[in-house]
């Protein structure tokens, strides 16, 4: 039986808007395939994991309060975890999660949170708290030359900037900061935005991009995947996308 090690950060921390859901998801999707899902729990206390002995490591997203407290035990893992990203191990970062992996986040007081500095961007709040990217959000993404539609929540302070990579293009929402035409940071093997929802519940297609490049990588194959009966989440994909593109018109 195939199976993939699967690494779930802080999730007594970072769990806004259902982003466990994430993992409820995957492990679905997988166990349907027949292919089995070891699920490892991480948080601060626990025994150093090393990043690189897994398949997939996801996590979610907090608040400024949350980020601060785990960012002193994370920061302690940069190696590893850059070491991990280089090897090919998938991340799905969501949110708070995601501006961890940058340079640093500025909060609205103008404190600094260090972050990881794994990759270029960094992400500043505006001083006024009120003022959020908040809403459904809808891009349009590339994933392995396939276009899809990506539908999620947003609900982030924090401007990101100098993203040079992103995720997808929005359509309908904000982005990585208020206006912009480009969401998230994505590379082969990472997906970091701000989309809630859970993203994988309403998203079959980034589920699959992400479960495939870990058994292809793992296994060094190229694995076609066992279709699922996606008849109800897509039939809901379509609703949400046509009430949220066409509300102007």
């Amino acid at each position: 039986m195939k199976e993939l090690n699967i690494l779930y950060l802080y999730p007594d921390i970072l769990e806004l808007y259902g982003d466990f859901g994430n993992i409820q998801v995957l492990k679905y999707r997988l166990e349907k395939r027949g292919i089995k899902a070891n699920i490892t729990p991480y948080s601060i206390g626990n025994d150093a994991p090393n990043f690189s002995n897994y398949d997939l490591i996801f996590a979610g997203g907090g608040a400024d309060q949350e980020q601060g407290i785990l960012s002193k035990d994370l920061v302690n893992y940069k190696e590893n975890i850059k070491e991990a990203i280089e090897n090919g191990v998938f991340f799905l970062l969501i949110c708070g999660a995601y501006q961890l992996f940058g340079k640093y986040y500025k909060d609205a007081e103008g404190d600094i949170i260090p972050g990881l500095n794994v990759f270029d961007y960094y992400t500043e709040a505006l001083n006024d708290r009120k003022k959020r990217c908040i809403g459904n959000i809808v891009l349009n993404c590339n994933l392995n030359g396939k276009e899809t539609k990506v539908i999620g929540f947003e609900n982030h302070g924090g401007q990101t900037f100098d993203i040079e990579t992103p995720f997808g293009d929005v359509l309908y929402g904000n982005g990585n900061k208020f206006g912009d035409t480009k969401e998230g940071f994505f590379r082969e093997n990472v997906i970091a935005t701000y989309l809630h929802g859970p993203l994988l519940s309403k998203n079959p297609d980034v589920s699959d991009y992400i479960i495939k490049y870990c058994l292809d990588r793992k296994y060094n194959e190229n694995i076609v995947l066992e279709p699922l009966d996606d008849t109800f989440e897509n039939l809901c994909r379509k609703q949400l996308s046509d009430r949220f593109l066409n509300k102007d018109k």
